[in-house]
């Protein structure tokens, strides 16, 4: 249900506690004893585990209280946080710090929170804070560390639509000017979070209909450009949603009649001095699909179901071809359908993208409890691993490998804003300088069809140099400002004639 890839590529995987006995008993004894549990107040199974991607191997977690439809975002120094939840764990924070031994586990802060967090959506933010928006019947947001205070939104309240609500996972994006972009439902609004503000609002998605849970959609911010000329600067900003159900689907799956998903995608240049959704049309109908920043700059949609919208039982048709979007590319060359994967993946699956530039995907639960035979979408307990096509072997001749950064008066890994970076790469037939690119992406928090926090910033070059026959070094300058790219760890990828280098990790913070 919920997946984070940590910056030693192990990924961090959890359910809820409430369906019942998982299929991983904890082999060393332990058991969660929590009286206020639904369905198991003694419970010797696991329902999170550490997934390392090297190895193949997973580690059972324990999760005390309930992280049934929570949130999360990674720190600036790689802890993670996760938010809320269901019933005895809706106001619990929670902290995973991993390490060299197998002894890291969970550490819970009950009663943290202001309000109950379920359905809400966590944005890190230029100074290291976490913003936690929203949740079921939940019009405010807070912040961890928390202040005290509860701040109120009235924007999620007149998204709400009654019972249906499609104002759940509201799509949160922090923008370079440091205001928030907030879409819920078919609204969308520029919001300053610490003057609790809406600045703008922006036109209403064409079409009206819903795009978040339970009319899942999904969104993301397209790739940051550092601007070459006017550092500091991003010249064009834009956010992009996808697929969700139309209105009246939640209502009428409910009922046993399941419409079927939308197939529109909006862009908006937030940027521009007076934005407007661009449409375009996926060749897929989908909801609860996942949309993910490849380190192309590309988007996959992955995931999801051609009928219904997210809720138990509420899905049909699964969508199991991915669509790659080329943003940059003529609109009628845009989208591009992949093979498709023999697994459905629908209510509760989750996909994220890996640090060798393969997708990630796990999931698939549709039940109130676990269910693996005699239902139409048994729950999923397999991984799978999409590879998107730059990982073709035909492609190694020019897939770069990065060999090592320097940066002056840093850490090998650390890196101050703006500071110039040198990263050395091997390839073995070179093109030219305008071939090569340097981007760094921030892992998502992936649940419900929304990677929170993800976001891409193609950093400014300064030099290519030829070192050796193969080897080569670009020189680029880290990102401007933390509003741009605020503090933590990140992927760092070479694209060399639009083939992506695996990545390696570096820090950002202020010195």
């Amino acid at each position: 249900m919920h997946m984070q890839l940590l910056h030693n590529n192990k990924v961090v995987m959890f359910d809820r506690t409430d369906s019942g006995r998982s299929n991983l008993t904890f082999s060393d004894g332990r058991c969660r004893f929590d009286p206020d549990d639904t369905q198991l107040q003694i419970d010797c199974t696991a329902h999170s585990v550490l997934y390392d991607v090297t190895t193949n191997k997973i580690r059972p977690l324990t999760i005390q209280t309930d992280t049934w439809c929570s949130s999360g975002a990674v720190l600036p120094n790689g802890t993670l946080l996760q938010t809320g939840g269901f019933h005895d764990g809706d106001h619990v924070v929670r902290i995973y710090v991993d390490g060299d031994d197998d002894n890291n586990d969970w550490v819970e802060y009950p009663d943290y929170l202001n309000r109950r967090r379920w359905y809400a959506t966590n944005q890190i933010l230029p100074d290291g804070r976490v913003i936690i928006v929203g949740g079921r019947r939940q019009y405010n947001y807070e912040f961890y560390p928390s202040d005290s205070k509860l701040y109120w939104l009235d924007f999620l309240r007149e998204t709400r639509d009654g019972r249906n609500e499609n104002n759940l996972y509201p799509f949160v994006h922090l923008l370079p000017d440091g205001n928030l972009f907030i879409f819920s439902n078919t609204r969308s609004i520029l919001f300053d979070y610490d003057g609790n503000r809406v600045l703008t609002e922006f036109p209403e998605i064409p079409g009206g209909d819903p795009r978040n849970y339970p009319s899942s959609g999904s969104s993301v911010l397209l790739p940051l450009v550092e601007n070459a000329t006017a550092p500091t600067s991003i010249e064009v900003v834009e956010v992009m949603v996808c697929g969700g159900a139309p209105q009246g689907a939640v209502r009428s799956a409910r009922a046993g009649e399941f419409a079927r998903a939308i197939s529109s995608c909006g862009r908006l240049r937030v940027s521009d001095r007076n934005p407007n959704w661009e449409m375009e049309t996926m060749p897929l109908e989908r909801v609860m699909g996942d949309m993910l920043l490849l380190p192309t700059g590309d988007v996959i949609v992955i995931n999801g179901a051609g009928r219904g919208t997210a809720g138990w039982e509420n899905g049909r048709e699964p969508v199991t071809a991915p669509v790659i979007y080329r943003p940059s590319a003529p609109q009628i060359w845009r989208f591009s359908v992949m093979a498709a994967s023999p697994t459905a993946r629908m209510y509760h699956s989750s996909a994220i993208l890996l640090g060798d530039g393969r997708i990630l995907v796990g999931g698939s639960n549709p039940h109130v409890f676990y269910n693996f035979t005699g239902v139409l979408y048994p729950t999923e307990l397999k991984l799978d691993a999409f590879s998107p096509p730059y990982l073709s072997p035909a492609y190694d001749p020019v897939r770069p490998r990065i060999v090592g950064v320097r940066a002056a008066a840093a850490p090998a890994a650390v890196r101050g804003y703006g500071e110039e970076i040198r990263v050395s790469f091997c390839v073995t037939r070179y093109l030219t300088r305008s071939a090569v690119s340097v981007r760094i992406v921030a892992p998502s928090f992936t649940t419900h069809s929304f990677a929170m926090n993800q976001r891409m910033v193609v950093l400014r070059i300064v030099d290519v140099k030829q070192k050796a026959s193969d080897m080569y070094t670009v020189t680029v300058v880290g990102p401007s400002t933390a509003e741009i790219a605020p503090p933590g760890y990140y992927m760092m990828f070479v694209v060399h004639a639009g083939i992506p280098s695996s990545c390696i990790w570096i820090k950002l913070q202020s010195r």
